[in-house]
């Protein structure tokens, strides 16, 4: 992928969720979502902080150290910039996309083959666009899944092509699953296999290998985001790295999120 292939999809999802937010009113920003302790508005004030961290890192590297030196506890510094975030939703709808702009702009600006700081690994401009979709369909799955009776919402929820990008980066996460929980990546490579909606396939790794993570692209994305615990999925895993890697997919940089849990029923 180049960037001025995966910015535009950017774009798309992110003004995708904004027509959804932007037709809600002040009672429904305040809604808790299925993240424990965040509501609408928690859920686009971190959109709007990472966006900007995103933005500071590729323009002033230096700037962006000396935030991240002042994290004082990495376990629960997400979850208080979003609560300090909070804002009436028209400020926040002014920040988010306001941000956004500024974000494309920066990352436009890196010279060819350098790569910017961030909270796990350097990432170059591409991944750190393709991070930051995986994350806006992943809070915005959350906040869709908010109302489930609201027909924009279940728009909203339906798969796009926009997809294969959450994929490719929770396949290229498969060793950060591990190491976020303290353990060496698997030796051998993932085989991967997707169905996609329209009926076609998105394959990673080699053909042969005995690890395997087979089944739907959506639930493979709602795994790697942690947004549906594995057992509501219809993912199959041959091979013990492959199933353990189930119980760890993470595809966003930081320590282990907090996973959910099996849906009622199940």
């Amino acid at each position: 992928m180049q960037l001025d292939e995966v910015l535009p999809d950017l774009a798309a999802e992110s003004e995708a969720l904004d027509r959804l937010v932007a037709g809600l009113d002040a009672q429904q920003w305040s809604t808790p979502t299925p993240a424990p302790g965040w509501t609408v508005a928690h859920q686009i004030a971190h959109l709007v902080w990472t966006d900007e961290a995103a933005t500071l890192a590729n323009a002033d590297p230096a700037a962006f150290f000396a935030r991240l030196s002042a994290v004082d506890d990495p376990l629960t510094f997400v979850d208080r910039a979003a609560a300090a975030g909070v804002a009436p939703p028209d400020e926040l709808l002014a920040r988010w996309r306001a941000g956004r702009a500024a974000l494309a702009t920066a990352l436009r600006a890196v010279p060819p083959g350098e790569k910017r700081p961030w909270f796990g690994p350097s990432m170059s401009p591409v991944s750190c666009a393709t991070a930051r979709l995986m994350e806006t369909w992943a809070h915005g799955r959350d906040i869709a899944e908010t109302f489930p009776d609201d027909e924009r919402a279940r728009q909203h929820l339906r798969p796009t092509d926009r997809l294969r990008h959450v994929a490719f980066i929770g396949y290229r996460t498969i060793n950060h699953g591990f190491e976020s929980h303290g353990q060496a990546g698997p030796t051998t490579p993932f085989r991967v296999e997707l169905s996609l909606p329209d009926g076609g396939e998105m394959t990673f790794g080699p053909e042969a290998s005995p690890e395997r993570v087979t089944g739907p692209i959506l639930d493979f994305c709602l795994l790697v985001t942690q947004r549906r615990h594995p057992a509501d999925l219809a993912l199959q895993a041959s091979g013990d790295d492959a199933a353990e890697w189930m119980t760890k997919a993470q595809a966003f940089a930081g320590p282990p999120g907090t996973k959910r849990e099996p849906r009622a029923g199940r």
